[in-house]
């Protein structure tokens, strides 16, 4: 699999997640819609870089959101106004092993065996090992805070890719 020494987060952002590289260095794995790489960095790297892009930082960001929408654990994160990216985590951002998703490129959530499947705008599916109702609520509070921070146009960019979710 093909290693990028550095990466900005762009509109065709999926998901990422920590991955240790053979040497136990921590790397991210990263989707996007037509191409699968490593980054030669931690995902939370990969967050502030690209947030700094902008002129801001990624705590900073957190702080932005946790006072948006209370005092939440695991709070979306606005990664690009301009470009309209938000991205929130599976789990805590602490942990190696959080995921990030990009609620644009999330079609459908449903259920098998207890666990979570995701369809994408690619055409993917990915399981992971959470509960949908709880993988449903940080998606929602994701869509939320994209609505309080980009305004009411929001809506109108999700009608059109026309998210179906179910339980």
């Amino acid at each position: 699999m093909f290693i990028e020494k550095k990466y900005i987060i762009n509109s065709d952002f999926i998901t990422m997640v920590g991955q240790y590289d053979r040497n136990a260095k921590l790397c991210t794995l990263v989707r996007e819609t037509t191409r699968t790489f490593i980054v030669d960095k931690a995902p939370l790297e990969i967050l502030n870089d690209t947030i700094r892009c902008i002129g801001f930082d990624l705590r900073g960001a957190m702080e932005t959101a946790r006072s948006l929408l209370g005092n939440k654990h695991m709070c979306p994160v606005m990664v690009n106004p301009i470009h309209r990216i938000c991205l929130f985590p599976n789990k805590s951002a602490k942990h190696d092993d959080a995921m990030w998703f990009n609620p644009v490129h999330i079609l459908r959530t449903y259920t098998v065996n207890g666990v979570a499947n995701i369809n994408f705008t690619n055409g993917t599916t990915l399981t992971i090992p959470s509960k949908l109702y709880s993988f449903n609520h940080k998606l929602q509070t994701a869509e939320q805070f994209m609505k309080m921070t980009l305004g009411s146009e929001t809506k109108s960019t999700y009608s059109q890719h026309g998210p179906k979710r179910g339980a």
